[in-house]
């Protein structure tokens, strides 16, 4: 499906985060879900956890897309939990770590 740069793998077998660098052009919503199933060891289009069960995904897709200026958001945080892990999205990157 999207092939970004994962940094750090088997997040949750091994307590550690995931972090997944986002393409400019690969949706938060779609980079999230790809760096869930990715920290739990799933196949993204195969994923247990499915990311519209924690959050909407046209709203996040939203809230990192262009201004109506064309302007990028170069600045910004989204954070929520899914189950035993806290999902962390940047305009750049992707993170997913267990909830301490």
């Amino acid at each position: 499906m999207t092939e970004g740069r994962v940094n750090q793998s088997h997040g949750c077998d091994l307590r550690r985060r995931i972090q997944y660098d986002r393409r400019e052009d690969e949706p938060p919503s779609i980079a999230a879900a790809t760096a869930l199933a990715r920290y739990y060891g799933d196949d993204v289009t195969t994923a247990s956890t499915q990311l519209y069960d924690y959050i909407d995904p046209d709203a996040l897709d939203s809230l990192f897309a262009e201004t109506n200026r064309g302007d990028t958001r170069s600045a910004g945080t989204v954070e929520f939990e899914v189950d035993d892990a806290t999902v962390t999205i940047r305009p750049e990157r992707v993170d997913v770590c267990p909830i301490d």
